[in-house]
């Protein structure tokens, strides 16, 4: 399955509808079809998605509520779902995912309905209170434009009280699922942004710690021992063996473990295709091995099962890898989070994304005057 398209309305944090598109929306010229995953006709996916703003803008919870649709439609329980946070305290929240089934040929719409409940904890617990599924062949589509069009269409499904052996957080999508027999891979990597620990232990494939370090000659997790042994060799030096993970931080930088969790979960998503997010993608990297990433995901000589990359980010210049403007989303907060294609500020590509987002041009992406005066007054009345 790959999405298309997410809407939510109801959520506590955002102001109004949120809205994000992940299929190709501007002009295709033929040389950018080589950096865009094909699905059916003339219809193309953006790989590598960049969500952007400044600080406190929204980032994360436009990426926690991406996390969220593609769990639900993966057939995992809402209140299991880590993202879930996103509902809050919502009486009424609507969900709508669009997606493709490359299985079937289909596009299909998911309308869902989720209510909170205060449960016997603190907790939330979060139910669905009203679901539809609509679907159409992807035969059936003429223009971009009339693909997400379902207005002429009925639902084939809609979630009633008899469905009493399906949990009432569950979606009505895991029946087609299962016919089907459609998983999407999700790697969540919001929980990395500030912890640096492998989450695994299989060997890292030589090619990403090259990259990433090249004084490290090797690094090996020993599995034969009832206590697991981390072998890391440096060249020209001795091995050093350690008990667990967590002891790699005293010998190897905290961007070379991150490089080495986000380049070899990357690996796996290109080669299988399915989702990797990532939030404040630039922690602990340089320009360069962040842009090698995004240029990864968008050569399709790599990716050729359509992985796709979803990131946010503080830094501009990463905006200049791209050559299109409809795969960056713009976040504001005032009053509640906003989130605001690209393509729909600037309508030209060739103008330089970086300079237009660092100017101010964009509007509400770099830290007001007023807010810059008062801290320069308040750091100036410090050193009185």
């Amino acid at each position: 399955m790959k999405l298309l398209r997410i809407t939510a309305e109801g959520l506590p944090l955002f102001k109004g509808k949120l809205d994000l598109d992940f299929y190709a929306q501007q002009r295709i010229a033929e040389e950018q079809k080589e950096s865009l995953y094909r699905l059916f006709s003339n219809v193309y996916l953006n790989p590598s998605t960049g969500i952007i703003g400044i600080n406190a803008s929204g980032k994360t919870s436009v990426l926690k509520v991406v996390l969220l649709a593609l769990e639900i439609i993966n057939n995992e329980p809402i209140n299991h779902i880590e993202t879930r946070d996103i509902l809050g305290n919502a009486k009424k929240v609507v969900l709508n995912v669009y997606f493709y089934s490359e299985k079937t040929n289909d596009i299909c719409r998911l309308e869902t309905v989720i209510a909170s409940r205060q449960g016997r904890s603190e907790q939330k617990n979060y139910s669905i209170i009203s679901e539809s599924l609509w679907e159409k062949s992807a035969d059936e589509v003429n223009t971009r434009k009339a693909m997400l069009d379902f207005s002429r269409k009925n639902p084939i499904v809609n979630r009633d009280d008899r469905e009493e052996f399906l949990s009432d957080d569950v979606s009505i999508l895991i029946a087609r699922n299962k016919k089907t027999k459609e998983h999407i891979r999700i790697v969540n990597l919001l929980k990395y942004t500030d912890q640096n620990i492998l989450p695994f232990s299989e060997d890292i494939p030589e090619s990403v710690i090259t990259f990433l370090d090249p004084t490290v000659e090797w690094l090996h997790f020993d599995k034969n021992e009832s206590k697991p042994l981390v072998r890391l060799k440096f060249r020209g030096e001795d091995e050093i063996l350690l008990n667990n993970q967590a002891e790699l931080n005293r010998y190897l930088s905290s961007g070379t473990i991150k490089g080495m969790i986000t380049f070899t979960l990357a690996q796996e998503v290109l080669r299988d295709g399915g989702y990797l997010v990532v939030d404040e993608i630039e922690n602990h990297f340089n320009k360069e091995i962040v842009s090698t990433l995004m240029r990864f995901f968008m050569d399709t000589r790599l990716n050729k099962n359509g992985g796709s990359l979803i990131f946010s980010t503080h830094y501009p210049e990463l905006l200049d890898e791209y050559d299109r403007n409809d795969s960056i989303y713009i976040t504001r907060n005032r009053s509640g989070i906003t989130a605001e294609n690209l393509s729909n500020i600037l309508r030209r590509n060739d103008i330089k994304k970086s300079d237009a987002y660092k100017s101010g041009f964009l509007n509400g992406t770099t830290p007001t005057y007023e807010a810059n005066m008062q801290l320069k007054k308040s750091i100036a009345a410090s050193l009185v």
